[in-house]
């Protein structure tokens, strides 16, 4: 009996080690790959097809019902802080301090463009941005200081990872995003995007409230426009 069960307990232990080497690997293969955020399930976040899912990066297509509220660019030396900011200037919107005085459903993500400064000291440029829900879209009203502004057929290079977004670990998820995609056809459309002026060198999207601590879904954006790509052709 006690050699059997000894025999038991090994095959238990080899089937568990099994399991986790298994689960392991999977999330090693889907890194970075999208998968729809809980919150989305709850309130409304933007459509998109699915163009590419590979190693580390999915390809999206944004259509032109994508609306934003945005604020002007915000000098600062931390993403995190710039985001708190901003987004406090888009809550205040969204509770009615408009020019309508109207209050307007919550959606997700709120989005931070980053376009990053030439020193590690330097102040960086941000912009922090509140996706309009379908019904406002056609007349959003407006707020002082804010601005509206459009995804016209717009291409994303999208990286997701969990947790809390902080200062440090945006830069290491965009090199990995660049890693990811380094070789392909979208790198070579994003790059002369960039050197278009058509997008920021890439935008945070942040799409739990900060009291959700489990299940957390961020994202690294690289925005490009594929017109770009074809009048090089």
């Amino acid at each position: 009996m006690a050699a059997k069960a000894i025999i038991i307990t090994l095959e238990l232990s080899f089937l568990l080690t099994l399991l986790l080497l298994v689960s392991s690997h999977t999330h090693d293969q889907n890194a970075g790959r999208g998968t729809i955020p809980p919150t989305c399930k709850r309130i409304e976040c933007p459509t998109y097809d699915v163009i590419e899912v590979a190693d580390g990066y999915e390809i999206r297509h944004y259509h032109n019902s994508t609306l934003w509220m945005s604020t002007s660019p915000i000098q600062h030396i931390s993403l995190v802080q710039a985001t708190r900011t901003g987004f406090r200037r888009l809550f205040d919107y969204i509770q009615g301090k408009n020019t309508c005085k109207q209050k307007i459903e919550m959606t997700a993500p709120v989005i931070t463009e980053v376009s990053p400064s030439d020193g590690p000291f330097c102040k960086s440029s941000f912009v922090v941005s509140f996706f309009v829900p379908t019904e406002n879209q056609a007349n959003p009203p407006s707020a002082e200081g804010l601005h509206v502004q459009r995804w016209n057929n717009v291409y994303v290079a999208a990286r997701q990872f969990g947790g809390y977004v902080n200062d440090t670990n945006v830069g290491v998820e965009a090199a990995a995003l660049r890693d990811s995609i380094a070789g392909t056809d979208w790198s070579s459309a994003i790059d002369k995007s960039h050197k278009a002026g058509h997008a920021s060198v890439y935008t945070v999207a942040q799409y739990n409230d900060p009291l959700e601590y489990d299940h957390r879904v961020n994202e690294i954006l690289f925005l490009f426009d594929m017109e770009c790509e074809r009048h090089a052709m």
